[in-house]
């Protein structure tokens, strides 16, 4: 066993992007964060997650922003620390598999606007599906970090996790994150976790995980010990509950130990109280939920990520079966299983949920079947761990062929064919991927702006109408 070198552990923020992301929806705006970032980049952080996720979606439909433009202002704000973004894989960060040149243009683009660190995972843990994302990075000089999606069952086995790290590490990641979306990594878990990773690989690892289940401290403190590079918090007013452990506590826990990040608590604090009105906001407003601020013990059990119970929630009181909830969780294990055990996280998450949802109000399992129920049982996501129900999958798909093959060597390049089709609306190179990702959101977001643009100046938007006839 080697010998663990205790140094003080690197941090990076979450509050703007999956602390509320977590607990209020992604509706953080660019205009409630942009003044407190000359504060956030004094810390000292490795790193802060800025950007990625859901951020991108929330910002072109709810919030009425461009993502490219939120970027670019915390580049321009950022002066002393590195930004980073989750990257769905081949999945970017829309709900399906893309073709490689639209992967391989979005991380040049991500990393053009100011973008460093890019974690990218794949929701089967399928590596072939974030091959082409990591060359890309490479080929940018951006820092390709690999993410794990941590999960539990029979076929997680730690040799499994070794494995996995060796083959990242081979690929040319710049370093790896056990990333643990559910809160599943107890504490004891995460010492042999981290323990077995450091031994096998000499890139750095990374901790992620959530406080839904309530060990999220206690797993970070053990894994700090087992030698972990590098933790994510959130700052105390959006950490906790869905989200991640708070900052300012991880701070001084280590505090005048080996470990000690060295962060003035007192400049943390001013960034908490900056932060501190919005989070009131949003409890009053009823946008942060105090159901997402408690311990869910039931994580544990049925492993399913806080953002899921949300969305379980809701999809439930649609369809006015909300009594119908512990049914739902005890089908989601079943319909996992079915599907080849894969980790639930976006966007397996939404599909296994959705399917049980389906399978305990239709009052029979698989009557209904969704088509990303289908896509994943033809291969379509690529591989699981497990091999598929033949009966469900028979069921679901009949004789439909499944591949074996990586997803999206069947997907010809997209870029063309895009970029004719949304030709109207551009004004800059990354609209084409803004439209990419959400063709119906993004063309709605370009009407709005170009109708803002039109109260600001109706001659340019007459101009403008010449020149593409509608």
């Amino acid at each position: 066993m080697a010998e663990v070198v205790k140094k003080p552990i690197k941090i990076t923020e979450t509050i703007l992007r999956d602390a509320h992301q977590s607990l209020i929806a992604t509706r953080m705006t660019t205009e409630q964060m942009l003044p407190i970032v000359d504060k956030m980049d004094k810390v000292g952080y490795h790193s802060v997650e800025c950007w990625g996720g859901a951020t991108f979606d929330a910002s072109l439909r709810f919030l009425k922003e461009d993502p490219w433009d939120r970027l670019r202002k915390f580049r321009d704000g950022f002066k002393n620390t590195k930004l980073q973004m989750l990257f769905r894989g081949q999945n970017i960060l829309g709900y399906r598999p893309y073709a490689d040149d639209v992967v391989e243009y979005f991380v040049q683009k991500s990393i053009a606007n100011g973008i460093d660190i890019i974690r990218i995972f794949d929701c089967l843990n399928d590596l072939r599906n974030l091959q082409t994302a990591v060359k890309a990075s490479n080929k940018e000089k951006g820092h390709a970090q690999v993410a794990l999606s941590y999960t539990l069952g029979d076929a997680y086995t730690m040799d499994y996790w070794v494995n996995m790290a060796k083959q990242v590490e081979d690929m040319g990641a710049n370093s790896i994150c056990i990333k643990d979306m559910a809160g599943l990594l107890l504490p004891y878990k995460a010492t042999e976790l981290v323990s077995a990773l450091k031994e096998a690989v000499s890139i750095p690892i990374q901790l992620h995980t959530h406080y839904t289940s309530g060990v999220a401290s206690m797993t970070y403190m053990k894994a700090i010990e087992a030698g972990v590079d590098v933790v994510d918090t959130a700052m105390s007013p959006f950490a906790l509950g869905t989200s991640q452990p708070a900052t300012e506590v991880i701070v001084e826990t280590f505090k005048g130990t080996p470990y000690d990040t060295g962060f003035d608590q007192k400049l943390l604090a001013e960034i908490a109280d900056y932060f501190r009105p919005i989070r009131d906001e949003a409890l009053e407003s009823g946008l942060l939920n105090p159901k997402n601020l408690g311990v869910n013990i039931k994580t544990l059990l049925y492993q399913v990520p806080g953002g899921m119970l949300s969305n379980l929630t809701s999809q439930l009181k649609e369809q006015h079966a909300e009594d119908k909830f512990y049914e739902v969780l005890e089908e989601v294990p079943r319909v996992r299983k079915d599907l080849g055990e894969p980790p639930l996280v976006t966007p397996s998450s939404q599909i296994v949920g959705t399917q049980a949802v389906f399978n305990v109000i239709m009052g029979e399992r698989y009557k209904m079947v969704t088509k990303e129920t289908k896509a994943v049982l033809s291969g379509k996501y690529g591989a699981t761990v497990k091999p598929f129900n033949p009966e469900v999958q028979k069921k679901c798909i009949g004789d439909e062929p499944v591949i074996t093959h990586r997803p999206a060597d069947d997907i010809a390049p997209e870029m063309d064919k895009l970029e004719k089709e949304m030709a109207q609306w551009k004004e800059q190179d990354e609209d084409v991927l803004s439209y990419a990702l959400f063709p119906q959101v993004a063309t709605d977001f370009f009407k709005y702006r170009e109708a803002q643009q039109t109260k600001v100046d109706p001659k340019a938007a007459d101009e403008k109408n010449k020149a593409y006839p509608v």
